[in-house]
């Protein structure tokens, strides 16, 4: 668990993040949101000590994190930014292990855990491991990365703007390949991003930031039905918060009884994707499959109320 509390960071006459205050619980995923400016990267910084705050506190599990000298608190952090930072002297393999061999991890152990989490991200690690920098895609550096940051198998992990470099296909397995690897070990996760479309895909809870105060702190649900400023309400988008509501839904949690002509929809659909597939192919329903079998059925009308403003 991560408590930040009343956190304030002062350059000069600037206050660049003013007396914030939030609990990320064990094992879930906030994400920091903002405009440029916002202080929603200094923020996050002073979870991991890049940034020494003016006054407040930071504490991981109820210990204050400036208890532990700072190399050492941020060995125990994983730690990932847009543009991968990758070491481009240094293999696939090296880049990975750069953590693990600090804490002074064996060989074999080390070795172990680069082709662990080369087969976690679907990177063959007889292909992978000898394989500079330079010689991978995008999409594959942020995510060797990403395994770099998950090397010393950190209980936090700390993401700035990952996936803002990315083309929108490789951006979508990128979040699929975070959100898996988060519910397979449960590590608590900070994001910071610019984009509320991300926090609302990836987030368990949403901090909305603006000239270093926190605004909101809620879970996207109600972030996007209450939000709790106009600002937070125009970082949304008006036209959009119907649509974003049906992007929190699975097809599955709306599936009822009842038959559909046509193509079924998997039930892992979101419903907001199952709403634009009925809306293009001209049905009032589908049939709703799960692996393979027909489990119910969702309707169009059904779709249209999950999406209507909140009483």
């Amino acid at each position: 668990m991560i408590e930040i509390d009343a956190v304030t960071k002062v350059y000069g006459t600037q206050t660049v993040v003013d007396a914030v205050s939030m609990t990320v619980p064990s094992g879930t995923i906030a994400v920091i949101v903002g405009t440029s400016g916002s202080g929603k990267t200094t923020l996050m910084r002073t979870i991991n000590r890049l940034v020494e705050p003016t006054s407040g506190a930071v504490r991981i599990d109820g210990e204050d994190n400036r208890a532990l000298p700072a190399y050492e608190l941020r060995r125990r952090i994983g730690y990932a930014i847009q543009g991968h930072g990758l070491f481009p002297h240094r293999t696939v393999a090296q880049n990975i292990a750069t953590v693990p061999g600090l804490l002074g991890w064996d060989q074999k152990r080390i070795a172990n855990r680069v082709d662990e989490l080369l087969d976690l991200f679907q990177l063959d690690p007889a292909a992978f491991r000898e394989r500079m920098p330079h010689e991978l895609s995008g999409g594959q550096q942020q995510r060797i990365g990403v395994a770099r940051a998950l090397a010393a198998e950190p209980n936090i992990l700390l993401m700035d703007e990952p996936y803002g470099a990315l083309d929108p296909i490789i951006r979508a397995k990128a979040q699929e390949d975070l959100l898996a690897i988060q519910a397979r070990f449960g590590t608590t996760i900070v994001l910071v991003t610019h984009d509320m479309e991300e926090a609302i895909r990836l987030g368990h809870r949403i901090a909305v930031m603006d000239a270093g105060k926190l605004l909101q702190y809620s879970k996207p649900a109600d972030i996007i039905a209450k939000p709790a400023t106009p600002f937070v309400k125009e970082l949304i988008g008006a036209p959009e918060r119907p649509f974003r509501l049906l992007s929190l839904v699975r097809v599955a949690d709306l599936a009822e009884p009842g038959e559909a002509a046509g193509a079924p929809l998997d039930a892992g659909l979101s419903a907001r994707d199952a709403y634009a597939e009925l809306l293009w192919s001209g049905r009032e329903a589908a049939p709703v499959a799960r692996d393979g079998a027909i489990v119910g059925r969702v309707r169009l009308q059904g779709l249209a109320k999950q999406a209507a403003r909140p009483s």
